[in-house]
C-alpha cells in the first residue's frame, strides 16, 4: 500500500467538513480547516470530534483560520474540500476570485448539481472534480459530528489527482469509489436528496408520516417521477452510489402502482431516515433565512425547462419553501396540511 501524504484546504467545518476532514487528519493528512471566526476560536481551543460507526470517539487536531489569506499562509495545498451548503457558492465564488491562480484542485462534495459548473467558471474545468457523500452523519455542535450510517464518498471524471485520492480516501475508512460519469453521479444523488425533503420543511411533517400519508405521499412521488423524467431527457442514467441502491429506487418509482410503490418504500425510507427531520426543515427553523431548496428541487424545474419537461410539483415545492424561509407567509400555513398546499395542482376531492 503507498503512503501518500496530502495536504488540503477544507472549506467548511460542519457534518460533511468534520467528518471527511476529521477523517484524513486520523490518518496523519494535513488539513486547514477555514470557517467563521467565533467558529475557528471554538475549534482551536476543542478541536474536531468524530463518533464513527463503532461508537468509539475520536479527537483530531487540524488547523483552523477564519480568512483565506490565513489559510493560503499554511499552503501549498494539493486540494481543496469543498464542504458548504449549496446557498453559500455564491459567496464563496466571490471571495476565491482574486486568489484563482494561488488555489488547488476543488473537490465539491456539495448537494445539488450546478456548483461544480459554478467553481470551474473560475478555476477551470480541469481544476473541479465533482464529489458526492452516501454516508449519514449527524452534526451535534460545531467541529462534532456522530457517523449514523456509513454508506461512502464517490469522486468522478479522470483526473490525474483522483487515483492518489482514492488511496488516501480509502486509508482514512471514508470507502471512495470512482465514477466515470459525473453528471450521473450527481443527479443520481439528487434523486436521493429529494425525497420528503422540502414536503417535510413546508408541511411540518415528519418523513415517515408523508409517507404514510397517502395525499401527501401521492404528490411525493410526483415530485420524484419529474426529477427522474428531467434525468432522461438530460441523457443521464441512473446509477448506484456508495451504499445506496439508487437504480432499484428508481425502479419503483417508475414501474409501481403507487399503492405498491407506498408500501415498498414506507419502511426502507421511514427507517433510513427514523425520527430525524430532513435538511430543509432544519434550515427553515434555523432562523438563518436560507434554503437548499433552489439547488435540488429549483434545479429540476430549471433543466426540466431546458429540456421540455414539466414539473410542476417541485415548482410548487420550491416557490413555497421560499416563500416561507424569506418569511413572505408564515411558518405554520401548511403545517399538517397536504390538502391546502397541494389544492392548485388538481386532483383533490
Amino acid at each position: 500500500m503507498s503512503d501518500q501524504h496530502f495536504r488540503f484546504l477544507c472549506f467548511g467545518a460542519g457534518a460533511i467538513g468534520t467528518y471527511i476532514g476529521g477523517s484524513l487528519l486520523q490518518i496523519g493528512q494535513e488539513v486547514v480547516f477555514l470557517e467563521r471566526p467565533e467558529i475557528v476560536e471554538k475549534l482551536t481551543s476543542e478541536g474536531l470530534t468524530l463518533v464513527l460507526e463503532d461508537a468509539d470517539h475520536y479527537e483530531a487536531g487540524g488547523v483552523f483560520v477564519s480568512t483565506l489569506d490565513q489559510a493560503l499562509m499554511e499552503g501549498p495545498f494539493d486540494a481543496a474540500i469543498v464542504a458548504v451548503k449549496s446557498y453559500d457558492t455564491p459567496g464563496l465564488i466571490e471571495m476565491l476570485a482574486p486568489y484563482r491562480t494561488a488555489l488547488p484542485i476543488f473537490l465539491c462534495f456539495q448537494n445539488g448539481v450546478e456548483n461544480e459548473f459554478k467553481f470551474a467558471e473560475v478555476l477551470g474545468e480541469e481544476r473541479v472534480i465533482a464529489g458526492t457523500i452516501t454516508s449519514a452523519i449527524r452534526r451535534v455542535d460545531a467541529g462534532s459530528i456522530v457517523l449514523e450510517r456509513k454508506r461512502g464518498v464517490g469522486l468522478a471524471g479522470n483526473h490525474p489527482l483522483i487515483e492518489p485520492l482514492l488511496e488516501i480516501f480509502n486509508r482514512a475508512g471514508l470507502s471512495a469509489r470512482v465514477y466515470t460519469n459525473a453528471a450521473s453521479m450527481k443527479w443520481s444523488k439528487l434523486i436521493t436528496n429529494l425525497i420528503t425533503n422540502a414536503s417535510s420543511a413546508i408541511l411540518d411533517m415528519k418523513p415517515s408520516v408523508i409517507l404514510a400519508d397517502k395525499l401527501a405521499f401521492h404528490y411525493e412521488r410526483l415530485q420524484m417521477r419529474e426529477a427522474l423524467a428531467v434525468m432522461k431527457a438530460l441523457g443521464y442514467p441512473v446509477i448506484d452510489l456508495p451504499g445506496t441502491s439508487v437504480r432499484a429506487f428508481a425502479w419503483v418509482l417508475e414501474h409501481l402502482s403507487e399503492n405498491l410503490t407506498r408500501i415498498a418504500l414506507k419502511d426502507a425510507l421511514g427507517a433510513g431516515r427514523g425520527g430525524k427531520m430532513p435538511s430543509f426543515y432544519i434550515d427553515l427553523h434555523s432562523g438563518r433565512g436560507k434554503s437548499e431548496v433552489s439547488a435540488l428541487n429549483g434545479a429540476v424545474v430549471r433543466f426540466g425547462q431546458q429540456v421540455g419537461v414539466p414539473t410542476p410539483v417541485n415548482e410548487l415545492l420550491t416557490r413555497t419553501l421560499q416563500d416561507l424561509t424569506a418569511g413572505l407567509i408564515p411558518l405554520d400555513t401548511y403545517a399538517g396540511n397536504p390538502k391546502k398546499l397541494y389544492q392548485t395542482l388538481g386532483d383533490i376531492e
